[in-house]
C-alpha cells in the first residue's frame, strides 16, 4: 500500500525533487504550495497523479497549522493518516557585521525556519486522525545550525539563517521528546550544500565546485533512503545522511576520518 507523504515547501529546490522522487516510487504525496497555484514556480513537480496540491500554506502566517490541516482535509482524496512529515520550506538573506543585521530578514528567517514548523507539527497532531505510531517528520535543517563546527575559517555573520538553523534544531529535540510516548519519530538533517535557486540567490553558486555541491535531485534520493530507514533509536537527532563531503570545517573540527552518514554535533 502506497504511503502517505507530506512535503511542506514543495514548489522548487529540494521540496520539488523529494516530491518528484516520492511520487515516481508510486507514494501518495501532498504537497504544499505558499501562491494560489503550484504553477508559480517553474520547478514545481507537474503531470503526476500522485501529487496531490494544498495551496496558500505561508509558513509566515499565524494560522499556518490550522491552514494545512483545513487544507489536507479539503482535498478530493485528503489523508486518512500521514507517514512521513518532510517540512523543507526555507528563506536565505546573507547578513555580514559591517553592514549590519537586517530586521525584517531576521524575522522571516526565524519564522520560516524555527517557528511555523513547530505549529505545523501541533496542528498536525493534534488533528486527531494525520500522524501514527510510527509516522515519521523530517526537519531539514543544516550543518550551519551547529554551534560547534562555526570555526574561525568561515568567519562570522548571517546571523540570521545560522541561528534559525540552530533554533530548528532545539524544536526538533523538544518535538522529539514531546512525542516519544506517541512513537512517532522527528528527525533533523543536514540534507547536502544543494545547487539550488536560492543558494545562488545569495552568491553561493560560487563555491559550488570547491563546497561538493550536488543537485536537489540527488540530496532528494540520498534523504528518501535515510527517511526509509529511520526508527526511533534516531529519533530526535541531527544527521547530515550524506556525510561530511559538504562540510567546510567537518575536517578541522572533527578531523579527516568521519563515518557516512555522520552525526552532527550541536
Amino acid at each position: 500500500m502506497p504511503l502517505s507523504i507530506l512535503v511542506v515547501g514543495a514548489t522548487r529546490g529540494l521540496g520539488a525533487a523529494l516530491a518528484t522522487a516520492y511520487a515516481k516510487r508510486g507514494e501518495t504525496v501532498y504537497a504544499t504550495a505558499r501562491a494560489a497555484s503550484s504553477h508559480a514556480s517553474d520547478e514545481a513537480p507537474k503531470g503526476s497523479n500522485n501529487i496531490q496540491w494544498v495551496h496558500n500554506i505561508d509558513l509566515m502566517d499565524r494560522h499556518v497549522g490550522a491552514s494545512l490541516v483545513a487544507g489536507l482535509k479539503g482535498l478530493e482524496r485528503p489523508p486518512k493518516i500521514l507517514d512521513v512529515v518532510i517540512i523543507t520550506a526555507g528563506f536565505f538573506k546573507t547578513e555580514d557585521f559591517e553592514k549590519g543585521p537586517n530586521w525584517d530578514d531576521q524575522v522571516k528567517m526565524y519564522t520560516t525556519s524555527s517557528i511555523a514548523p513547530t505549529f505545523l507539527v501541533h496542528s498536525l497532531y493534534h488533528s486527531g486522525s494525520l500522524l501514527k505510531k510510527g509516522a515519521k517528520i523530517v526537519l531539514v535543517s543544516s550543518e550551519s545550525g551547529s554551534i560547534t563546527l562555526r570555526h574561525k575559517s568561515e568567519g562570522g555573520g548571517n546571523y540570521g539563517h545560522h541561528a534559525s538553523k540552530a533554533a530548528l534544531n532545539m524544536v526538533g529535540k523538544l518535538l522529539s521528546l514531546d512525542l516519544a510516548d506517541a512513537e512517532v519519530i522527528v528527525s533533523i538533517v543536514h540534507p547536502g550544500f544543494m545547487r539550488t535557486q536560492m543558494t545562488k540567490d545569495v552568491g553561493y553558486d560560487k563555491a559550488y565546485d570547491a563546497g561538493g555541491a550536488v543537485s536537489p535531485d540527488v540530496a532528494a534520493a540520498s534523504l528518501v533512503e535515510w527517511v526509509a530507514a529511520l526508527d526511533m533509536s534516531k529519533t530526535g537527532e541531527y544527521w547530515a545522511p550524506r556525510g561530511p563531503n559538504d562540510i567546510g570545517t567537518a575536517d578541522v573540527v572533527l578531523g579527516q576520518e568521519v563515518p557516512t552518514p555522520l552525526r552532527l554535533p550541536w
